[in-house]
């Protein structure tokens, strides 16, 4: 089963070793063996796991590459961690070379992240709280399906170290999202320009 993993990751250029593989394997168990009575993520067929959860997370690894963000030695957040994703992933990915930070607010998820560290002998830390009162600050925080982009922009912008990048995962929706808040206007001589407009509160 996980080797769908390696084999999806490396046709993405994502390289995993034996060791890794093996850590994914065990989160893979563990997710599926609480997911049961915890209800930590909707996905429930372990291939959709490997593929929406694992391979998706994984996907920063790129990311970073293509921005050219150096993630060592950096002190990273994920926002509204829920099952881990995409802390834990990445972290998997990285090992000891990032500081890793998972957040989030419901206590049963907290006591399935702690159980998973221990499992995984991952070093990540869990702070069980909101975003709100989260009184560090981070070189990057990442966000995945955390909720609305507006929300996520304020709570992420907060948890910022200065310089530090937030990086906000979202399908095609965030078209949607934004539509509200954009104005499209044609003007002579110029092709037609849009303009997001948030006032804010």
């Amino acid at each position: 089963m996980i080797q769908k993993l390696k084999e999806l990751a490396e046709k993405n250029g994502i390289y995993l070793n034996e060791n890794q593989l093996k850590k994914f394997e065990k989160y893979l168990e563990l997710l599926s063996k609480w997911n049961r009575v915890y209800n930590l993520t909707s996905i429930r067929k372990k291939e959709e796991i490997i593929t929406k959860h694992f391979l998706d997370s994984l996907t920063l690894v790129k990311v970073f590459e293509r921005t050219d963000i150096s993630v060592e030695g950096k002190k990273i957040a994920d926002l509204g961690s829920g099952g881990g994703f995409p802390g834990v992933p990445v972290k998997i990915y990285y090992g000891n070379k990032i500081d890793m930070y998972l957040i989030e607010a419901v206590q049963k998820k907290c006591i399935f992240l702690e159980m998973l560290r221990r499992e995984l002998e991952l070093d990540y830390k869990v702070l069980c709280d909101r975003a709100e009162n989260i009184n560090q600050k981070f070189d990057i925080v990442l966000s995945r399906a955390t909720g609305d982009t507006f929300d996520v922009l304020k709570w992420g912008k907060d948890l910022l170290k200065e310089g530090g990048y937030l990086i906000i995962m979202k399908g095609k929706k965030v078209e949607e999202e934004l539509k509200p808040y954009t104005l499209s206007m044609k003007f002579v001589g110029l092709p037609e320009r849009k303009f997001v407009i948030i006032q804010k509160s």
